[in-house]
């Protein structure tokens, strides 16, 4: 039973290693063309803590509760760590390929309401303050006419990542 739970727990450090140096086993094995296709990821790190802390926890609940002996106690574990190594793998699947929040772009801003932070002169750059996805963003901002600072805003152009051409809010 000691063994078992041995594997149990080299199974959790595993896992916790797994959490530390992220990407690590699959980068040993990138190489190896013959782990591409169906054997994708299974080799990873989170997929081998599963199926070894399964194993170890599994054989030494059977060991402790049954009088099956180390085979059985085996017979009963591999199945539980191929289930929990095929749920880990699932999973993480599931996590990488999730595409439902899409960032922000530039041309979101285009319509955004703010304020202005540092004036905007009308041959320069001033600030702006405008939500984007919820979040405050600051940004450099250009306009036709001079700005003073507290003024309404919208954006009418990105004309970077960074940079904005803005005009006041009439109102």
């Amino acid at each position: 039973m000691t063994w078992f739970l041995g594997l149990g727990i080299a199974g959790v450090v595993l896992l916790v290693l797994s959490l530390v140096f992220d990407g690590v086993i699959e980068g040993l094995f990138d190489g190896v063309d013959a782990l591409d296709g169906p054997f994708d990821g299974w080799l990873s790190l989170p997929v081998i803590a599963g199926f070894v802390s399964m194993l170890g926890f599994s054989g030494a609940i059977v060991m402790g509760t049954t009088g099956l002996g180390a085979v059985g106690a085996t017979a009963i574990g591999v199945p539980a760590g191929a289930a929990t190594g095929w749920l880990a793998h699932r999973l993480s699947r599931a996590l990488l390929s999730d595409t439902s929040g899409a960032a922000p772009r530039g041309e979101d801003l285009i319509g955004a309401a703010g304020s202005v932070v540092t004036a905007i002169p009308a041959d320069g750059y001033g600030e702006v303050l405008v939500h984007l996805a919820g979040q405050p963003v600051k940004l450099a901002a250009k306009s036709p006419t001079p700005v003073p600072r507290g003024v309404e805003i919208w954006v009418e152009e990105t004309l970077s990542q960074t940079a904005v051409s803005v005009r006041p809010v009439d109102r």
